[in-house]
């Protein structure tokens, strides 16, 4: 327990001479800040190996670090007193520390400082609430809605349209090569015919041999004189030609 108030008062103490370059900058000098971080670093050995430091030991690194502590004053006393009083930084007083601490513990009593809380976590809540509101609002303005207008725009685009088509139907003249592109458009896009099955062989005998036999009725019809398929039949005279039409050689005979 010891070696940890040590490696406290080590720490604390390297601290304040890194913090005296800020605050006094008369009695800083260059190699502080190195001094510091080794001073650092011997109280973080002191807190590491704080419970196997018992006895004689401890007895030495109290000693040690007494006179690290006097020797820190020591020095930055004197550097105090060798700067000019214009260069030195005023210090306050006790008693005006103690009164700076009273009045802000007056200014922050506990009433003020609830509603300083309370202040700040509804602004927090009101920023939250404003940014969830915009990002809707945006949400909603970036979705299209169909309007009246939009559809008498959508109506007066076809019409225009069409009376540009029929315009220019009317001023070109069809041509031949405008059938044949079309014609062979047509024809690249018709898919190929399927030639169909072939018949049997078995079906393509029988109808030769029903075209043998009709053209052997047919001949046997053509070989029969018309008096004997109608005997009782008269036949028609042959047909004169008028006189109009017989011409004067004829009528002379």
């Amino acid at each position: 327990m010891l070696a940890n108030v040590l490696a406290l008062t080590v720490g604390l103490g390297s601290i304040a001479i890194y913090l005296a370059a800020f605050f006094f900058p008369e009695i800083h000098r260059k190699n502080d800040f190195i001094w510091s971080g080794v001073g650092l670093f011997y109280a973080l050995m002191l807190w590491v190996f704080a419970p196997r430091i018992t006895g004689g030991l401890l007895l030495g690194h109290i000693a040690s670090v007494a006179l690290l502590v006097w020797f820190g004053w020591q020095t930055l006393s004197l550097r105090r007193q060798l700067a000019p009083s214009a260069q030195q930084t005023p210090v306050p007083s006790t008693e005006a520390v103690q009164n700076t601490i009273q009045e802000q513990v007056t200014k922050l009593s506990l009433p003020q400082r609830l509603g300083q809380i309370q202040s700040s976590i509804g602004g927090i809540f009101s920023g939250a609430k404003n940014r969830v509101q915009q990002t809707v609002s945006k949400k909603t303005l970036e979705t299209p809605q169909p309007t009246e207008n939009s559809m008498v725009e959508i109506v007066d685009n076809r019409t225009t349209t069409d009376e540009l088509t029929s315009e220019a139907g009317a001023t070109v003249e069809p041509t031949d090569t405008s059938v044949t592109t079309d014609t062979e458009a047509k024809t690249e896009t018709v898919a190929e015919a399927i030639p169909p099955h072939p018949p049997s062989p078995e079906l393509v005998e029988a109808a030769k041999e029903a075209a043998v036999k009709a053209e052997e009725v047919v001949e046997k019809l053509e070989n029969i004189p018309v008096e004997e398929i109608a005997p009782d039949a008269e036949l028609a005279p042959p047909a004169e030609a008028p006189p109009e039409q017989i011409p004067p050689s004829d009528r002379a005979s």
